[in-house]
């Protein structure tokens, strides 16, 4: 993988006290251990393990030659290093909004990018939002009144009800408990150690990216 697009790899911020806060990329995560902002996190056999940048950099080798699936690598002329998974903010107590913000994003993930009305998927592009109960008879702007919708259907429903229109929604659209976009991370092996830190009593947290 080029180095412009290890350096893109998310990695998971925590505050001082262990919290998740935010997502951030791999070049603004080695940019805050250089500058002894932040620590490495890593989670081996259930436990946590803490990392200042050059313990790190001095441990990347045994990295590279037991666990070389494990990581996206920096090559560097001097040596090759690690991109971590999880970093602490050694000064950072701040807590994020517990609230999953109401989005494009966010609803396009809770979604699946599947049409709310014929339930075939499509790429961004082709996706459109839709509120359920029309604006122009009192519908809201709200997670139970928008949802994803192909062009063909949102032009199919026009500025009518579903019963109006004779279509149906595969599902009711709701408020998601915990940040969708996140969720759809967490499906993929390379970030199961975040599941450590994200736990039930976290799920409400709004992680930017």
């Amino acid at each position: 993988m080029a180095i412009a697009c290890v350096l893109e790899e998310k990695v998971l911020v925590l505050n001082r006290l262990y919290t998740a806060v935010r997502i951030i990329n791999a070049r603004r995560a080695f940019t805050l251990l250089c500058k002894d902002i932040a620590e490495v996190i890593a989670v081996e056999d259930g436990k946590y393990i803490n990392y200042d940048f050059d313990s790190w950099t001095s441990i990347s080798d045994l990295q590279k030659e037991f666990e070389p699936d494990a990581h996206e690598w920096i090559h560097t002329p001097r040596l090759v290093i690690a991109v971590p998974k999880i970093i602490r903010l050694l000064g950072y107590d701040r807590f994020p909004s517990q609230e999953v913000k109401l989005n494009r994003r966010n609803l396009y993930a809770r979604d699946g990018s599947r049409c709310q009305y014929c339930g075939k998927r499509f790429s961004s592009k082709e996706l459109t939002l839709d509120h359920v109960m029309p604006r122009v008879s009192g519908g809201e702007h709200s997670w139970g009144n928008l949802v994803c919708a192909c062009v063909k259907c949102n032009a199919k429903k026009g500025g009518r009800s579903p019963a109006q229109a004779h279509m149906h929604l595969i599902r009711k659209p709701v408020r998601p408990k915990r940040n969708p976009a996140i969720t759809l991370r967490l499906g993929k092996d390379k970030y199961s150690s975040w599941k450590a830190f994200l736990n039930e009593a976290y799920w409400t947290v709004e992680l930017k990216d």
